[in-house]
């Protein structure tokens, strides 16, 4: 099997989460198939939830999907590396495979601070990708912040 990037459809997410007002991070869920599943961009401010990461809604909605709590053998695309809580969903939802574009030294879990995977009372630890197009993720985010100040 030919391995195919769905970054392209997580930065649209995040474009679409910048539109609304909201911090761009974009995620989409692949099935074993190849085929998006869910797809999601920030909401936080949208639902008053500070839970409602890309990630986390992406995962509800792919497990509403699929009628399961778990997710073996799906993949997770998403524009910046997760943060704790986020990498903690990813854990417990035992997602396959966890690509990421832009690092995250100020709140990220996976490879900064918190590194949720290395921990010995993380159930699963996904394969882990970084850099999957990382120079759009951080230049979203980048111009996002840039024109708030």
């Amino acid at each position: 099997m030919t391995f195919r990037s769905h970054m392209d459809a997580a930065l649209d997410e995040a474009r679409a989460a910048a539109t609304r007002g909201e911090v761009p991070v974009g995620a989409v869920l692949v099935a074993p198939s190849g085929q998006v599943i869910a797809r999601a961009g920030n909401r936080t401010r949208a639902l008053n939830d500070p839970t409602a990461h890309a990630e986390v809604l992406a995962i509800r909605a792919a497990c509403a999907a699929v009628g399961a709590d778990r997710l073996p053998d799906h993949d997770l695309y998403v524009t910046l590396e997760p943060c704790p809580m986020c990498a903690a969903a990813i854990g417990f939802a035992r997602i396959r495979r966890l690509y990421y574009g832009a690092a995250d030294p100020k709140s990220g879990g996976v490879a900064q601070g918190a590194r949720v995977f290395s921990h010995p009372q993380c159930h699963h630890a996904p394969e882990i990708y970084d850099g999957i197009g990382a120079e759009a993720s951080a230049a979203l985010l980048r111009d996002f912040f840039a024109a708030r100040r």
